[in-house]
């Protein structure tokens, strides 16, 4: 992979997680964590620690300064991610205003299951 691929990945799973946040809540554990194990191939403490300190600002500050004391954050790629969270934070935001409330709880229901699909059949 190349670092040109490595960082579209990274915006792009950072304007994922900020429009499924804008849109469900959800970002960290759920977007960002497998995404950064099962697209950049990052060990899952350097995923949870730059995922933290990416959404450091909004949440997890002290959980971020362990997993960084720790040498656990990437800390250029938990910038750009945080970049692409607050855009697409935005973004999904908007989309889900538009949407009836019976399609954002389907739509939700099968984002679930496709990540908690490809979690079980990429375990080792």
């Amino acid at each position: 992979m190349t670092v040109n691929t490595d960082l579209l990945l990274l915006v792009a799973l950072g304007l994922g997680a900020g429009v499924l946040a804008g849109m469900f809540g959800v970002g960290g554990g759920l977007v960002i964590v497998p995404g950064l194990v099962l697209l950049l191939k990052l060990d899952p403490k350097m995923a949870a620690g730059t995922s933290l300190g990416a959404l450091v600002l909004p949440t997890g500050l002290l959980g971020a300064y362990e997993y960084y004391r720790s040498g656990y954050i990437d800390l250029k790629a938990a910038v750009v991610v945080a970049v692409g969270l607050f855009l697409g934070a935005y973004v999904g935001a908007r989309i889900m205003i538009g949407l009836d409330p019976a399609l954002t709880r389907r739509l939700y229901g099968i984002f679930l299951l496709l990540m908690g699909a490809r979690l079980l059949i990429s375990a080792k």
